[in-house]
This record gives structure tokens, C-alpha cells and sequence, in this order.
């Protein structure tokens, strides 16, 4: 009887052991996930937890779940976890960790996308960029050193979040990770090497026994059983690659990033809501937000280059924390139409019939009770009326109406009931300047190096700052004609990009800078120069590194030549080869003007002494905070480019000046939408507000800091409230 009570309590033990199993679980079908035994219609929305700060993430997620949202959605970031090799940093806006946990606290699942390459329009890619000085790598391909870092990396993320039991097969929220992102287009590009590389990193991911699937996202051959996914403002017609797995959207952009100079894009929240409606008609399962909360690219994280520092995205949660009207409501309800259908969606395939030529009804029929249809018009401009079951019904142009129970419409992507609200930026208070003028950079000091030809930028900075200084002589004959004409030598300088600020013998001479679309630029102009020795000073500035492209870590940036004085005596000299001494940084950046006791090292100008519009100008003001709880931002319209600190945390660079180029209308939501349809701002700054987290102010006593390299009027600038 022992014996027996013995082999009972094993019994019984190993019973609950596999009941435990599956009840923290996922899997996954040809419908859907499958979470804990059951099919699952998931609403996912990207909220990067370091473009926002800590105290602001429980109200976003809670905003989220209240928006109809299943799952957030992040990727880790590389650069900002592993600044050096072997050392870690997860704390403040990087504390993954404390993020994941607060989505599980408010009862929402995470899909934690690793890549370790995120895109995300972040400095380089997410990639640290010492990774790009490791001897023999190549990025994203089938190479020994960059597989070992990538590897290293991803085993580390996963084991915190093993060690955390943060995965749902340990009673954690993360259901989802992704390894890789958006490899496809490259694997194309490359070929071989680059399948090669896409099996090992699937192989690689699957290895680290997460207990939960691994997705890529377009990669149309990931290997079994990693789930392909789709990115991309349309997803109705993608197909993952084998019948067996779930068709998941990972990207269904909102909108699009703002680029310095270029005008804001928005989305039509009844574009976006027909969208997400044709993909869940289409046999969808998840769809993903990108993004569901930007935020903004504090400090210089942005890459691109010229990517703006708001990361705002036309996102249903805007910058600041605060609800975007109408889109996050109107999104709201058709969450809630689809959960309606979700007993339906997750048991069988549509019914597919046509209600017109350009109309169609998709029937999700389980023949025992449970019943959901989706009816569409696919024509932009025109109404019309259809039967179905019938019954007649309306359809706007460019919608889908859901039936959660083949009957009664309850929701139409183009009939927009939520409210509408517009942001009210409401100035508080203005400041009293004092001023420090930055030095042009000397050849002849000990903080600079001297070497024969011209070096690419950032082997110099290793992306510790935005700037590196370029000097040399230029030496005049006292018989050079042009003495006597005055016809001045044209000085040409051809640099990889992003900006530059060219000073001979400690004057501005010119500035230029390039875009998006080509961050090369090029200067040319008759420089007034004098006989004997003339300071030629290039002040090379980077405006973020690349994030995207084959690989993006052989471009380069900073004046690589030729550099030429074109009208002297002997024609045209080349002054490439010349010796060059180089500076890393400003002298500014080096006493840390931007903290309180760095500023406090220096004499600030003040009163009426206070220098305006000048180039290479630091400004420092303080102010206490002000009541209520609004989000705050500075209004920077009236200076030209640089950057901005508050209590010496970094709010990111600056450049009202660069005006958006292009043509804004009103934007009809009807027919295919591209990031180049809905624009406005065009003819003002691309950004002109700047946000200030309130988690980053003291009551009293704070100090913002300023480095204008352009020159501006300081006293435009104004703190105000978003509401």
C-alpha cells in the first residue's frame, strides 16, 4: 500500500508537472500563437523604453492596455547597453529589466525584439560603434568576429531575462523574441555569406532555449521553425513562409520619423485602421504598432544621419506621454471590434466572396454559433452600397466594416467618433542669458595631433562627439597676383558629410551641411587670404551615423579630400597630403560647460555683453521648475543648430534652422499611403519644440546649457507646456 502511494504521489506529481508546462506555454499554428492551450488574436504596440524616461513608463503602458493593447513591443539596444566591450550598463532609461517587469505588472505581455541590429533609425543601427574597429569584421554577414560579439551579446540579454524568469514558459511576460531585423533585403544583396548567416543566427537564437518562439521580421526563408513577418504600412497580402505558422505583422508604421529638413509626416488614422482591418479579414493573427509611443532620441542616439531628435512618429502616443486624438481612440474601438471577433478569427478560415468590383465579404463562419465578418471596399473615392446576408449595407470609400456577429456593424475603419484634439504648446517663461565664446581650435596645442593626410572622422572621435577639428597653413607668397587683382583663390573642400564650419585665421568664412538623401557636401568659396601663414581651421561635424544600408560601417564621415586653392601662382594646389593636426571635440565639451560644476569653471558673459547670433557660442541660463504636471519642452526657433543639456543630461541636438523643403496640402485618407503623402510644417523648422522630462528637474536651481555652432538669438527661446 506504501509502494502504491509512493508510485501515486509521482503520478500525480508528474501530472501537474505537464499541466504546469502547458499552462506556461507558447506555440504556435497555422491560425495563431498559442498561449497557455489557447489561440490568441494579439494587439502589439513598440514603445522603446530609452526614448522615454523611467517615471514616464508605467503611464504609457498603462495607456496602452487601456487602448486595447495585448503586448508591447521593444528592441534592446546594444549601444546604449555595452558602451565599451565587457562593460555593461543597464540603469536609468536603460534598465530593461524594470521595464519588462512593469508591463508584466500591468498584465500585458512583451515581445522583446533582440536583434541585436535594431535599424530603429538609432545611431548606428544599435551597433556600439567599437564594434566596428574589432580587426577582420564585417557587420551582418558570415564573419567569424562579428557572429562571436552578436552571439556574446544576445546569450547576455537572454540569460538576464532567464535569470529574472521574465519568459512566459517561467511565468514571465515576454512571449516573443525576434533575432535579427529586416536581413532579407541584405541577404539578397549578398547572397551566399549571407545565408549562411541567416541559418546561424536562427540556429543561435534557438540554441539559447527561451521557451518561447523566435521571430525574423522580412525574411521570407527564415529557417524552421523561427516565424517570418511582415513590416510595412500593408501587410494584407503577406504570407509567412511555410502553411504552419501564424501570419504576424511586426511593423505597421503609424506614420514616419521626422529628418532634419525635411517637413513632419502623418498618417490618417482611417488609412491605418483599413490597413489593420485588411490584414485580421486576410487570416492576421498579431499586429504590432511602429510606433505605439516614439518618444524622443535624447542625447545623440539619433542615426541616420540627419535623423530629428523628436521620434515622435504620428504615434497614438505622442512624444510627450499624452494621448493622440483621434487616432489612439479611434484605434481603440477597432481593437475592440476585433476582440469581438476573436472567437471566431482563431477557429477557422475566411469565406471569401465578392460584393461588387471592388468589394468584398470576408466570413469567418464556425458553424456553431460563432460567426464574424469583415466587409470591404477597396475603392478610395467612392461610397456604395452592397447586400450581404440580405441586408444592405454602407460602405464608405477606402474601409472595412466589422460584423463581430455577421449581423450588426459595430465598427467602420473610416467613421472616425473619437474626439479630436489638437497640442497647445502654451509659453511659461522666458530666461536671462550669460554667454561663453568657444575658441577656434589651435594646431599648436597639446590636446591635438598632427599627421600627413586627412583622416576619416570618426576613426578620430570614435563617436564621442559630434565634432573634430581639421587645421593647417596655407602659405602666401607675397608676389601671388592675386595680391594685386583681388581676385581671391577659390578654396574647395570635399567632405563625406555631415556638416562643417570652415574659419580662416579665426573667421567664419562658410558653413555647409548635406541631408538625408546625400550627407555628402561640398564647399567652395574665394577666401580672402593674406601673405605669410594663414590658419585654415574645419570645424567636421557628424549629425549621427548611419542605422541602415549594406554595410553601413564602411561609410564614412569628416573631410576626406581633396582640399584645393584654386588661383595662386602655380594654378590649382592640392593641400590634401599637407600636414594636418587634428582636435577631437570642443574645449567647451572638455570642461563639461554643460554640467553645474563644469559651467561654474568658466566666466559667462552677461547683460548686454551677451554675444547673439555669433557662431560657437555657449549659452547657460537657470530656472526653477514650474507647477502642474504638463510635459514640457523649450521652444528653439530662434537659433540655428547645435545642442542642449538640462542639470547636464543631454535633450539632443538642435537645428531649427533647417527648414522643412517640400509640399504640404490637405491629405485625403483614401488610396495607397507613402511616408512622402501627409506632410506639414513644410517652410518651418522640421522641429521646432524640444522635450524637457520633468523627471529631469530639481523645484529650484536648474541649468540649461546651450551649444550654438550657427549663431542665434538666444532670447527667443522660451519653456512651455504641451497640452
Amino acid at each position: 500500500m506504501l509502494k502504491m502511494s509512493k508510485i501515486m504521489v509521482v503520478f500525480l506529481g508528474l501530472i501537474l508537472w505537464v499541466c504546469s508546462s502547458v499552462m506556461a506555454s507558447v506555440t504556435y499554428d497555422h491560425k495563431a500563437l498559442v498561449i497557455d492551450g489557447k489561440r490568441r488574436i494579439l494587439i502589439s504596440g513598440s514603445i522603446h523604453y530609452p526614448r522615454s524616461t523611467p517615471q514616464m513608463w508605467p503611464d504609457l503602458i498603462q495607456k496602452a492596455k487601456d487602448g486595447g493593447l495585448d503586448v508591447i513591443e521593444t528592441y534592446v539596444f546594444w549601444n546604449g547597453h555595452e558602451p565599451s566591450p565587457g562593460q555593461y550598463y543597464f540603469e536609468d532609461r536603460y534598465d530593461l529589466v524594470r521595464f519588462v517587469k512593469l508591463v508584466q505588472q500591468a498584465g500585458l505581455y512583451v515581445h522583446l525584439r533582440i536583434g541585436p541590429y535594431v535599424c530603429a533609425e538609432w545611431n548606428f543601427g544599435g551597433f556600439p560603434v567599437w564594434l566596428k574597429y574589432v580587426p577582420g569584421i564585417a557587420f551582418r554577414t558570415d564573419n567569424g568576429p562579428f557572429k562571436a560579439a552578436m552571439q556574446k551579446f544576445t546569450a547576455k540579454i537572454v540569460s538576464m531575462m532567464k535569470g529574472e524568469k521574465l519568459y512566459h514558459s517561467q511565468g514571465g511576460p515576454i512571449i516573443l523574441s525576434q533575432i535579427e531585423n529586416e536581413y532579407g533585403p541584405v541577404e539578397w544583396e549578398i547572397g551566399a555569406p549571407g545565408k549562411s548567416y541567416t541559418k546561424w543566427a536562427a540556429q543561435m537564437a534557438l540554441g539559447l532555449d527561451t521557451g518561447v518562439p523566435w521571430v525574423m521580421c522580412k525574411q521570407e526563408d527564415a529557417p524552421d521553425p523561427v516565424i517570418d513577418t511582415c513590416n510595412g504600412f500593408y501587410c494584407e497580402n503577406f504570407e509567412p513562409n511555410k502553411a504552419y505558422k501564424p501570419k504576424m505583422w511586426t511593423e505597421a508604421w503609424t506614420g514616419w520619423f521626422t529628418e532634419f529638413g525635411g517637413p513632419v509626416p502623418y498618417r490618417p488614422v482611417e488609412d491605418l485602421a483599413y490597413a489593420v482591418a485588411r490584414f485580421i479579414q486576410n487570416r492576421g493573427s498579431l499586429i504590432n504598432y511602429y510606433m505605439y509611443h516614439g518618444g524622443t532620441n535624447f542625447g545623440r542616439t539619433a542615426g541616420g544621419p540627419f535623423i530629428a531628435t523628436s521620434y515622435d512618429y504620428d504615434a497614438p502616443i505622442d512624444e510627450y506621454g499624452l494621448i493622440r486624438q483621434p487616432k489612439w481612440g479611434h484605434l481603440r474601438d477597432l481593437h475592440k471590434a476585433i476582440k469581438l471577433c476573436e472567437p471566431a478569427l482563431v477557429s477557422v478560415d475566411p469565406t471569401v466572396s465578392s460584393l461588387g468590383s471592388k468589394q468584398e465579404a470576408h466570413v469567418f463562419d464556425t458553424r456553431s454559433g460563432q460567426c464574424a465578418a469583415f466587409l470591404a471596399n477597396y475603392d478610395p473615392s467612392t461610397s456604395v452600397r452592397v447586400i450581404f446576408g440580405n441586408h444592405p449595407y454602407d460602405l464608405p470609400p477606402w474601409s472595412v466594416s466589422i460584423l463581430p456577429d455577421c449581423k450588426t456593424v459595430v465598427f467602420n475603419t473610416a467613421k472616425v467618433n473619437a474626439p479630436s484634439y489638437w497640442p497647445k504648446m502654451t509659453p511659461i517663461s522666458s530666461f536671462s542669458w550669460h554667454s561663453y565664446n568657444e575658441e577656434t581650435a589651435s594646431a599648436y596645442a597639446d590636446d591635438t595631433t598632427t599627421m600627413a593626410g586627412l583622416v576619416e572622422q570618426i576613426s578620430v572621435t570614435r563617436d564621442g562627439t559630434d565634432y573634430l577639428w581639421y587645421m593647417t597653413d596655407i602659405r602666401i607668397d607675397s608676389n601671388e597676383g592675386f595680391l594685386k587683382s583681388g581676385q581671391w583663390p577659390l578654396l574647395t573642400i570635399f567632405s563625406a558629410g555631415h556638416a562643417l564650419h570652415v574659419f580662416i585665421n579665426g573667421q567664419l568664412s562658410g558653413t555647409v551641411y548635406g541631408g538625408l538623401d546625400n550627407p555628402k557636401l561640398t564647399f567652395s568659396k574665394y577666401v580672402n587670404l593674406r601673405p605669410g601663414v594663414n590658419k585654415l581651421s574645419m570645424l567636421s561635424v557628424a549629425v549621427g551615423l548611419p542605422n541602415v544600408g549594406l554595410h553601413f560601417e564602411t561609410w564614412n564621415a569628416g573631410i576626406l579630400g581633396p582640399v584645393t586653392l584654386k588661383g595662386l601662382n602655380e594654378g590649382t594646389r592640392d593641400m590634401s597630403g599637407y600636414k594636418w593636426s587634428y582636435k577631437v571635440g570642443l574645449k567647451g565639451e572638455s570642461m563639461n560647460l554643460h554640467t553645474i560644476s563644469g559651467s561654474s569653471s568658466v566666466e559667462w558673459m552677461t547683460g548686454s555683453l551677451v554675444s547673439q547670433k555669433q557662431p560657437l557660442t555657449w549659452y547657460k541660463t537657470t530656472f526653477n521648475a514650474p507647477g502642474g504636471n504638463e510635459p514640457l519642452a523649450l521652444d528653439m526657433g530662434s537659433m540655428g543648430k547645435g545642442q542642449v543639456w538640462i542639470n547636464g543630461r543631454s535633450i539632443g541636438r538642435h537645428w531649427p534652422a533647417y527648414t522643412a523643403r517640400g509640399s504640404c496640402g490637405k491629405c485625403y485618407y483614401g488610396g495607397i499611403f507613402t511616408e512622402k503623402k501627409c506632410h506639414y510644417s513644410c517652410g518651418e523648422p522640421s522641429q521646432k519644440w524640444y522635450h524637457v522630462p520633468r523627471a529631469w528637474l530639481k523645484p529650484s536651481g536648474n541649468i540649461l546649457v546651450i551649444f550654438e555652432e550657427w549663431g542665434g538669438n538666444p532670447e527667443g527661446i522660451s519653456l512651455v507646456k504641451r497640452s
